[in-house]
Parts: C-alpha cells; sequence; structure tokens
C-alpha cells in the first residue's frame, strides 16, 4: 500500500492510502520519494490562507522533494529509470509566448503547480512529466537534494540580480531561502556580503557571509550595498531593501509577505534611482543552475536542515499546534 499525506480542506490533514492513478500515461515517470521540505506556503495551505488562485483542494501538499526514479510511461528517456531527481513544480505547457523565452514559471496556460493544484511528494510516490526532471549525480545526498527547489528559486533571484565580483551585497532574510542565496552569492566573491537578520543565525558564517547584522544595526547603513536581495517577505524587509542599496544601486525582492500592507513610496524609487526586479517561482534555467551548483559544491544545503520527521509526525509539523524550527524540516516517506 503505498501512502499520502491528504489536506481535503483547510484545518484538516490525515495520512491515508493513495489514490490508484491508473498506468502511466505517454511522457510521465513515477519517483520514490526521499525527501520533502516544508516550506511555508504548505502551512498557507493547511491554514486556508493561501490565494484560491493558487490551490486546489483536496491537495496532497509537497513540492520540494528529492526521490529516484521508478517507472517510466511510454515516450520516455529509459535512461531516467532508477537515476536521482528532483522535478519542477509548475506544469507548463512549453508552448506560448512566455515558455518559448524561457519564462517557464510565468506559462500562460495558467497557474498549475505539483503540491499545490496537482498531487504533491508528502507520499511514497509521485507522478510527474518526465520532461520536468532534474538528473542529479549518482552520488548526490537525497536530503540536501530536497533543498533544490527553494535554490532553484534562489537562483533565479541571483540570476537577475546579475552580481559581479567585488561589489558590496546583502541579503535581508536570513531564513532557508536567505542562506540559500548567501551561498549562490559567495561563490561570485562579493567584497561584502552581510545577512540581515532578527535572530541569530549560527549557519550565515558558514553560508559565506562576511557579516551579520539585525535590521536595526543594516538600517545605519543606508546607501551602502550596490546590491540588495530580499528573502524575509516580513513587515518592512521591503523598504530596508531599498533604503540599503546605493543611488543607481540594484534590488530583487524575493520574499512574499502575505499580503501584509507595506507598501514602498514610489517617491523614495525614484529619488534613489534603484532598479527594483522581483521574482515568481523559476524556470527551467534556474533549475539547472541549482542543480549545477549543488553538484559543484557552491551550494551546501545540509546544515540549513534542522529537524526529520516520517510521514505519520507530519500533524507535528503542519498542524495548527505545530512550532516552527529555525531551519529546515524535512519529511521521509
Amino acid at each position: 500500500m503505498t501512502r499520502a499525506l491528504v489536506v481535503p480542506r483547510p484545518g484538516d490533514l490525515h495520512v491515508a492510502r493513495a489514490a490508484d492513478d491508473g498506468p502511466l500515461r505517454h511522457g510521465e515517470a513515477r519517483v520514490r520519494v526521499a525527501h520533502v521540505g516544508i516550506c511555508g506556503s504548505d502551512h498557507e495551505l493547511l491554514a486556508g490562507t493561501r490565494d484560491p488562485a493558487f490551490v486546489r483542494y483536496p491537495v496532497v501538499p509537497g513540492h520540494e522533494w528529492s526521490g529516484t526514479v521508478v517507472e517510466l510511461g511510454p515516450g520516455t528517456d529509459p535512461r531516467l529509470l532508477h537515476r536521482p531527481v528532483v522535478g519542477e513544480g509548475f506544469r507548463y505547457c512549453g508552448e506560448c509566448s512566455a515558455c518559448r523565452r524561457g519564462e517557464t514559471n510565468l506559462c500562460l496556460a495558467g497557474y498549475d503547480e505539483t503540491g499545490f493544484t496537482r498531487p504533491g511528494a508528502c507520499a511514497d510516490e509521485l507522478r510527474l512529466p518526465a520532461r520536468l526532471l532534474h538528473v542529479l549525480p549518482d552520488d548526490a545526498d537525497l536530503r540536501a537534494a530536497a533543498l533544490i527547489e527553494p535554490a532553484a528559486c534562489m537562483a533565479a533571484a541571483v540570476r537577475r540580480a546579475a552580481p559581479e565580483p567585488g561589489e558590496r551585497v546583502a541579503v535581508v532574510g536570513g531564513g532557508t531561502l536567505g542562506l540559500l542565496a548567501t551561498q549562490l552569492l559567495a561563490a561570485v566573491s562579493p567584497a561584502i556580503l552581510l545577512v540581515v537578520d532578527p535572530r541569530p543565525r549560527p549557519a550565515a558564517g558558514p553560508s559565506g557571509a562576511t557579516e551579520v547584522a539585525t535590521p536595526e544595526e543594516a538600517a545605519r547603513r543606508r546607501g551602502g550595498f550596490d546590491l540588495v536581495l530580499e528573502t524575509a517577505g516580513a513587515r518592512g524587509t521591503g523598504r530596508l531593501a531599498v533604503t540599503l542599496a546605493r543611488r543607481g544601486g540594484r534590488v530583487v525582492l524575493a520574499g512574499l509577505n502575505g499580503g501584509v500592507d507595506d507598501p514602498i513610496p514610489p517617491a523614495e524609487l525614484v529619488a534613489a534611482a534603484v532598479s527594483v526586479h522581483t521574482v515568481f517561482g523559476a524556470p527551467s534555467r534556474a533549475w539547472s543552475d541549482a542543480v549545477a551548483a549543488l553538484a559543484d559544491g557552491r551550494l551546501r544545503p545540509l546544515p540549513l536542515i534542522s529537524d526529520e520527521f516520517v510521514l505519520e509526525d507530519a500533524p507535528r509539523v503542519l498542524g495548527p499546534d505545530a512550532v516552527l524550527p529555525v531551519g529546515k524540516v524535512l519529511l521521509h516517506p
């Protein structure tokens, strides 16, 4: 019997026997799930606070995952069988103008994503189009690889930021996203790499940061950075990112603030002459970047993992009384 963690409606989750989804169709693959990362959006899914346009109940959550291919449908590359993989979440069409530009995360066919509108990886097995798979090195650590999805989002942000060696760089947010971004940015050899977070973050140093500061301490360095990447999505973090950038500097906003009304006044943007960019998820090329960074050692996710649970313990992680740990939590079916 295969199992799945099901959220039939907001506030309700349980482990159940997975529904029989029939034989694989043309171009599909089945993956035995090794590890699943828990994201803040999974908590929103259970709480019912996620935008209705980005969820379809009942749903099996799980969009950050790693595993091994155990079955292939017709029309797939036989070399995928038994390979360790991760997989893109967005079910893009591959035919619209956005997809043809390489912006597969902005597919015009409409939002459709594993773990939100399609069954996710909080299960023994996951079925998905084989074209979404990215093959890992045979010796890849599948615990670390479960963080490829958030790393791909940060790879997309770093691509947009276009960092150059010797620049002064700040990352606003010292959570998992911020520290993954810090690792990727450290590989570019910035002169300064500051992580801004209100909490003590012992992992910031090993992630490549040269300095760590609280938001209050960082605010005293207004205009001191060529590039600022915001990953926290908390009240005031977007505005802090803009104020930290020098005049004519660059800001990339990657954090989601959950609908908090926290505007950045246009007058401040105009006066600072900063370039502000945003990212939503990760296109295919950013996934390739993240997989390559894991393979060559630029990306080191293991120190960011704080807790691991079996699937049946999911209510301890996602339930209404769950105490959120500082680091990344993994489930392993």
